[in-house]
């Protein structure tokens, strides 16, 4: 799987938030009625804006199975992307293997984000972000979709009991607000981004922004399905000296598909 293949005409685009809200503040565990009229309030707010349809998903390698809330009319989405001006696919409304994956590698190494400050590029529908939540993670999770991101909030207090933090940012412009952040803590220990190289105009931005919110000992936790984009992206970190550790996930994946998911570990350069 490359890409959303949903597009109509030349119309492929997101329309550009208005606004950049301030980060939600981070919600502790929420008792089952406050959570369930919180839970009713997300969802009615999105349908308003989007037909709704749940999807349970098994992650391989835990067994842990999530059930998310996702668009079910992508045409909706594609029609209100015409005067974007960043000309951005709707590829958070998606449930991506790579997310799967990261998922899965959350569960698998808690100890290296529980009660941390982690930033995840990209969250779309919230795969990972559950996981991060769910082992303990301080996260603050970021897209360039404010509907991906009442999304994730609600499926991650749906499966995971709490919501992350978010903001909207477009990381070829990032907030100062996301910046400011990562000056006050020195860095987040863990930046977390599932499947978000689908453009060669995407790479040089990507690795500025990691490179000025990663603490100066932290990782990029980055899964991808093998794109060429990726492969250059990766190619660059090298070529600047970062450090790259590499393993592979199988699946099998929720929708069938049978991609091997590179989930690279990447390191700053060492210093002189």
């Amino acid at each position: 799987m490359v890409a959303i293949v949903i597009v109509r005409g030349n119309i492929a685009k997101l329309l550009l938030p208005a606004r950049q809200p301030r980060p939600n503040e981070s919600r502790r565990p929420i008792v089952s009625d406050e959570r369930e009229r919180r839970l009713a309030r997300l969802r009615a707010r999105l349908a308003r804006r989007l037909a709704l349809r749940d999807e349970t998903i098994a992650l391989p390698r835990s067994g842990l199975e999530y059930t998310l809330l996702v668009p079910s009319d992508h045409d909706r989405l594609l029609d209100e992307a015409e005067g974007d001006p960043e000309q951005q696919m709707p590829y958070w409304a998606e449930i991506w293997p790579s997310g799967v994956a990261l998922a899965d590698l959350a569960l698998a190494r808690p100890a290296e984000l529980v009660g941390r400050p982690v930033l995840e590029l990209g969250c779309g529908l919230g795969v990972t972000a559950i996981a991060a939540l769910g082992v303990g993670a301080d996260l603050l999770a970021t897209d360039y979709s404010p509907l991906s991101l009442d999304l994730c909030r609600h499926n991650t207090l749906h499966n995971a009991g709490r919501e992350p933090r978010t903001l909207e940012i477009n990381w070829r412009d990032p907030p100062q607000e996301l910046l400011a952040r990562a000056t006050a803590i020195r860095g987040f220990p863990i930046v977390l981004a599932a499947d978000v190289l689908y453009e060669a105009r995407d790479i040089a931005p990507l690795l500025a922004l990691v490179g000025r919110t990663l603490a100066p000992d932290g990782a990029l936790w980055l899964a991808e399905p093998g794109r060429e984009t990726a492969r250059r992206f990766l190619a660059a970190a090298t070529d600047a000296g970062w450090r790259i550790a590499t393993e592979h996930a199988e699946g099998p994946w929720p929708d069938g598909n049978r991609v091997r998911v590179g989930l690279h570990t990447l390191r700053r350069p060492e210093a002189r």
